[in-house]
């Protein structure tokens, strides 16, 4: 008995060293960060970077022992505690899990398993958004609240949700816009960009996304990178594709990098950072991209320059980190089967690294889609960054979309001023229409009415419902990809606070429960709202099957009278768009339009269930009318 006690003891000692040895290497295997975590075989990136992170990893010697994928060189950093490891993946390799060993004598060895993943589809397949897309834009925590479990995550920094506060987190995730596809689609929208939902782990405000403090990880507040691969795949089904906000310029100042920086040149001004001085921000001069004249230090305050403290600006000509955020953007086209990218604040981080950038993408996805935000109110400066620019300092920026502010500014420009005047009211759209010989391709420029930082259309149209719907009915009207923001179909508007972020980013009523408005129901609605949004869906459900927008020619005549007269014409199908700005109905005189050989024609009209035809007078009552020769 006495020799079984002891052997049985034995053993419990035996397993209770092992165990807790398991366990030893198993915590210090957690510490183990590698990105990207996992890759693909048949990429056209097929050399790779690993980023590992760990403590005292320099100091290990990183091996492995699978067919066709090799280590072809190692890279220490500026602090020990980081490897840079690139890989070569042939094309002889095979989908499996490939144990990267990190071996120190005297020491357990670190394991890692890194994921060679078959693709799910060819390359080809990836079709970025385009002209024949109308894109809803989605605060995501302002839209809809799917899973209330998720609202407070106790271990991160900000744990407070409070709807009464519009820069706290009001609990609005993934799976409320899964819930609500149905309505996205009903609706007539194709395409589905949401800011950022990757990890914000800040002290305040974390809920608009664009602080990331893990480029690899979904915010658990939000939801899980399965449920946002299930938004992909649920919304392709239903015809929508999805695009991601990606953020190349910075990250949040609690990114978990920011703790042990990889090089002294990972961030820009990062010496002033580290010594707690004040820190440079940009000047924002975003047309020293272009300017022949610009100065050196207008330059460098621009590009390196943080955007705000809270925002660390990264320096991509470290070739490290550039080659970083480009693996990074890719891993997340593939891993969620993207239909497109929307790059934040486009020119301010190098250019050069923009268009390497994009290129990357687009040689991986030929016919992929990225749109580039350039807060600019001049074309010339938003049609530089447009692929195809004919630029005189020979810069490509391989870029296939870029955003129409300079339009979105004449639009409300035009639409709130008089039409005295040789220069004034509509002659401003007209005119800035005519420019449209400056870019390569007009239809590939994102046009919209307002987005997440700026004011509400209906606030910048002084809450005018006529004006409102004509500057919605004209962008969805124009050759152009549009894009429409949640809550713009019930007339949401910020005109209390001007300029307020959070109040521009409100609740869209219906996605809480509770909610006394429910805009998806339609319950309690009031009349104003219920109009508009029959009248948003009514254009671009029709625009969706309409070749004459789609595809069409356009022909617009100078604006008269306070009228401006738009035609779309593909074939036998005709869409005439007018805009009356007066506050009575006009007879117009339809001989005018005589070049177009539609006389005779039978038109109908879009929004309302009458006909007429095209011979000699038209009654054309105030605001924004469409009619179509489409049966």
């Amino acid at each position: 008995m006495e020799y079984k006690t002891r052997l049985a003891f034995l053993k419990f000692s035996f397993c209770c060293f092992f165990a807790f040895s398991l366990f030893s290497f198993q915590l210090k295997a957690q510490n183990l960060r590698v990105e990207p975590p996992n890759w693909w075989i048949g990429m056209k990136m097929n050399n790779i970077q690993l980023l590992v992170h760990a403590e005292e990893i320099s100091t290990y010697e990183p091996k492995l022992n699978y067919d066709g994928v090799e280590i072809t060189k190692i890279y220490t950093a500026d602090s020990p505690n980081y490897l840079f490891i690139d890989l070569l993946i042939s094309e002889n390799a095979s989908p499996g899990s490939i144990e990267i060993q990190f071996i120190k004598k005297g020491t357990k060895n670190l394991v890692f398993d890194f994921e060679l993943q078959s693709r799910e589809k060819p390359a080809e397949d990836f079709v970025g958004f385009n002209h024949t897309d109308a894109i809803y834009l989605i605060t995501p925590d302002r839209f809809a609240n799917g899973n209330t479990k998720n609202d407070v995550v106790n271990d991160m920094r900000e744990t407070v949700v409070n709807r009464d506060n519009n820069y706290a987190r009001h609990g609005g995730d993934i799976q409320g816009i899964i819930n609500h596809l149905d309505y996205i689609s009903d609706m007539g929208f194709t395409s589905i960009w949401s800011s950022p939902l990757l990890t914000n782990d800040m002290e305040s405000s974390s809920y608009h996304g664009y602080a990331i403090t893990d480029f690899y990880e979904v915010d658990p507040r939000f939801g899980s990178l399965k449920l946002y691969k299930e938004l992909s795949q649920k919304a392709s089904k239903k015809g929508i594709g999805l695009i991601m906000d990606m953020v190349a310029n910075h990250c949040g100042s609690e990114h978990w990098w920011m703790h042990d920086l990889p090089f002294e040149d990972w961030l820009n001004f990062q010496d002033v950072y580290q010594s707690k001085k004040e820190l440079p921000t940009s000047n924002h001069r975003r047309t020293t991209n272009q300017d022949p004249y610009a100065s050196n230090l207008d330059s460098k305050i621009m590009h390196e320059g943080w955007f705000v403290p809270s925002m660390p600006d990264l320096n991509q000509k470290n070739p490290f980190l550039a080659k970083y955020i480009i693996q990074n953007s890719i891993w997340w086209v593939e891993t969620l089967q993207l239909h497109g990218i929307r790059q934040d604040t486009y020119p301010y981080p190098n250019k050069e690294f923009m268009s390497n950038w994009a290129g990357a993408i687009m040689t991986e996805y030929p016919n992929f889609n990225i749109v580039g935000e350039e807060w600019s109110t001049d074309q010339l400066v938003v049609g530089y960054w447009q692929q195809g620019q004919n630029n005189n300092d020979g810069y490509n920026s391989n870029l296939r979309s870029v955003m129409d502010f300079p339009m979105q500014m004449k639009i409300v420009q035009a639409l709130n001023e008089g039409n005295d005047g040789w220069g004034n009211g509509l002659v401003k759209i007209y005119e800035t229409l005519a420019n449209d010989f400056y870019y390569p391709r007009p239809k590939d420029v994102m046009i919209f009415p307002d987005n997440h930082d700026m004011d509400r259309i209906f606030t910048q149209l002084n809450q005018d419902i006529d004006k409102t719907k004509m500057a919605v009915g004209l962008i969805l009207s124009l050759p152009r990809t549009p894009q429409i923001y949640y809550g713009t179909e019930i007339l949401m508007e910020n005109s209390d606070k001007p300029g307020d972020h959070g109040l521009i980013r409100t609740d869209f009523p219906g996605g809480w429960k509770g909610d006394f408005q429910n805009a998806f129901t339609r319950k309690n609605l009031s009349d104003n709202q219920l109009d508009f949004q029959r009248f948003l869906k009514t254009i671009l459900n029709f625009r969706k099957t309409s070749e004459a927008i789609l595809e069409g020619k356009m022909v617009h005549f100078a604006p008269f009278d306070g009228i401006y007269p738009i035609f779309r014409i593909h074939q036998n199908e005709v869409v005439a768009v007018f805009l009356n700005t007066n506050e009575e109905s006009r007879s117009l005189d339809l001989s005018k339009f005589e070049e177009l050989n539609v006389n005779g024609f039978q038109f109908q009209d879009v929004l309302e269930n009458t006909s007429f035809n095209w011979t000699k007078q038209l009654q054309l009552k105030p605001g924004f009318s469409m009619f179509t020769t489409k049966e």
